[in-house]
């Protein structure tokens, strides 16, 4: 079976996704709810998900939590919460205390959004991301490549905090360029308290003509520098659906990892998120 590491859901009745907006991305502007996804996932063997926050707003994390109480395909949360906050280890407490606060694994925030590069060495973010490895949770990256110098730094500085980079810190697929990101990329893996995420690569391509051909030389520059025990599987949904249907990304990463061994690619698909996330 499979673990889909990274997908999210949104209902725009309850809360809006601002970040969707102009054209190219009016196909997401619509709800896509556990529901939605369950029939996808089970009928491309998968057994278990990480659902991962949407929205930088503290209301949605308990959400989340309530419907991994509720659905068996669940098993854990990325949620949000202030990294700047002085209270936020109280803050990470109260949410565990929520029904369905086993169920928190991480947290994430917008990093790609910032202005500054350097936003996560910050004294605050510093001392929040603390915050996080002393609750036992991981910390999940959403930058850009700029960002990644940073990225490894926060690492280096927290060495008992996992970093998990959510979609292979966005390559530039689209104009085919692999530097400065894959030396940035190396340079974070190698640090061991880094993990990747094989994820959201077929809309930093051309969703339109994209091919596997297009996403294998940056997926060959993950795996060789994190290793398939620090490599893990992640659908992205509903984002996918502007380029691919979930079936189609699963089996493009079948085929991106298809050098590896049996076993590898059961720690790519399986192995990797259950230790990391605890699920």
């Amino acid at each position: 079976m499979t673990v889909d590491a990274h997908h999210h859901v949104w209902e725009l009745s309850v809360r809006d996704q601002d970040w969707i907006s102009g054209p190219e991305l009016q196909p997401l502007r619509r709800d896509f709810t556990v529901a939605d996804l369950e029939p996808e996932a089970r009928a491309a063997g998968v057994d278990r998900t990480v659902l991962v926050q949407t929205v930088t707003v503290p209301e949605e994390t308990p959400e989340f939590l309530a419907l991994a109480a509720d659905h068996e395909l669940i098993a854990g949360v990325v949620g949000w919460a202030d990294l700047t906050r002085p209270d936020l280890a109280d803050e990470l407490d109260r949410l565990r205390e929520l029904p369905g606060g086993q169920y928190l694994k991480g947290i994430r925030h917008q990093v790609q959004g910032e202005p500054d590069p350097e936003w996560l060495l910050r004294a605050d973010v510093h001392r929040g991301l603390a915050a996080v490895a002393d609750a036992g949770l991981v910390y999940d990256l959403v930058v850009r490549p700029h960002q990644l110098p940073a990225c490894a730094r926060a690492a280096a500085r927290h060495p008992g905090l996992t970093f998990v980079l959510d979609h292979l810190g966005k390559p530039p697929i689209a104009a085919g360029a692999r530097e400065p990101w894959a030396s940035a990329v190396r340079a974070l893996a190698a640090l061991p308290n880094t993990v990747g995420k094989l994820s959201g690569l077929v809309t930093e391509a051309d969703p339109a003509t994209w091919t596997v051909d297009d996403l294998r030389p940056y997926a060959e520059v993950v795996l060789d520098a994190f290793g398939p025990h620090r490599l893990m599987f992640g659908s992205d949904w509903p984002v996918c659906t502007l380029a691919a249907t979930y079936g189609e990304v699963i089996h493009t990463a079948g085929e991106l990892t298809a050098v590896l061994s049996e076993s590898e690619r059961t720690e790519v698909f399986q192995g990797t998120a259950t230790r990391v996330y605890d699920l």
